[in-house]
């Protein structure tokens, strides 16, 4: 049999994978699938409402629906289930907030990729001397989105991680770096039994208590106010660390897994869920992708595998660990005391 004649077209493919990127980051940026939701508008309906320049907005439509991200049935246009889903900020399930913070910041600091390959250093705001997180930690209303963004992309991994981890041996956890607590939400609304802690920088403990209270558990959720490197970790049986790890170097995520054992009882569990890594470091493409974003955002931040994990937990003095698939990309390590 004749082998199958080489093509480019897989490597133009992702070449040029930035236009459908941009192409959807600029419509969740303009509130398209947000006007789609009251309904479905024919081209020159959202042409208008969209303020939009006629030249390419049926090109732009059409790219969304040969993307996959809308439907047209006629002359009309819809969302599909996911980015009804997803893609409405007016719903609870919105995850475009890390879309649009990707959009605003990250799609242009990913331009200095090449830069930050033979640096070794950040491409963010630090290379004009400023600080995004030092300003968005003193802006209450932008630290709120962002927190809200936080609770979008992690809260299936907070439902998978309410479901597979043991919860019924335990009566109390921590999310330290909890956000706006959308991880520590999940697992208080499946067990009904446990208590649990939100730990992070007091200007979050107002929209952590907000939320808690919205989802009927500011009994049961408590905002516990610390820093997780100068402060200690709170004593309970179960500590949660979610997407936190890999925005520091390998000295610190030991040092952080070390507290973690400090902070336990006997027999208690540290959870760490992150975008792991695969082990062959040849499959999880977005967990490889975020690690080259730490690279953009941090000193020394960086993702890693599960076997990687489960070394610095044993390194801790955890005696038994193990990982686990969550949701997407994601996975969990879970070490025991």
């Amino acid at each position: 049999m004749a082998k199958k004649p080489l093509s480019p077209a897989k490597v133009m493919e992702l070449g040029t994978g930035f236009f459908g990127s941009k192409t959807l980051l600029s419509a969740i940026e303009l509130g398209l699938f947000t006007e789609l939701a009251k309904g479905a508008r024919t081209a020159e309906d959202l042409t208008a409402r969209l303020g939009l320049h006629p030249r390419s907005a049926r090109d732009f439509f059409d790219a969304l629906v040969a993307l996959g991200m809308l439907k047209r049935t006629g002359t009309r246009y819809a969302n599909t289930p996911e980015t009804a889903l997803f893609l409405d900020r007016a719903k609870p399930s919105y995850v475009g907030g890390i879309l649009e913070m990707c959009n605003a910041r990250l799609y242009h600091f990913w331009g200095s990729l090449t830069d930050g390959l033979r640096s070794g250093r950040p491409q963010n705001e630090v290379k004009t001397g400023g600080d995004f997180f030092g300003t968005l930690y003193s802006d209450p209303q932008r630290l709120e989105g962002f927190l809200k963004a936080m609770t979008g992309l992690s809260i299936g991994s907070g439902r998978a991680i309410a479901k597979k981890f043991p919860w019924k041996k335990y009566k109390t956890f921590a999310d330290v770096g909890c956000a706006q607590g959308g991880v520590a939400v999940e697992i208080a609304l499946a067990h009904k039994h446990l208590t649990g802690l939100g730990m992070d920088l007091p200007v979050v403990r107002p929209v952590f208590e907000s939320y808690a209270e919205t989802k009927g558990l500011a009994k049961r959720l408590r905002f516990h106010t610390g820093n997780f490197f100068n402060d200690p970790l709170p004593n309970v049986d179960v500590i949660i660390m979610g997407h936190i790890l890999h925005d520091w170097n390998l000295d610190e995520k030991r040092m952080l897994l070390r507290k973690a054992y400090e902070a336990l009882p006997p027999n208690g569990a540290v959870i760490v869920h992150e975008a792991l890594i695969d082990d062959v470091r040849k499959e999880n493409a977005f967990g490889l992708l975020m690690s080259l974003n730490m690279l953009i955002e941090t000193p020394g931040g960086f993702d890693f595998t599960g076997a990687d994990c489960r070394t610095w937990m044993k390194e801790a003095g955890f005696k038994k660990t193990k990982v686990e698939r969550l949701a997407g990309p994601d996975g969990m390590v879970i070490g025991y005391k």
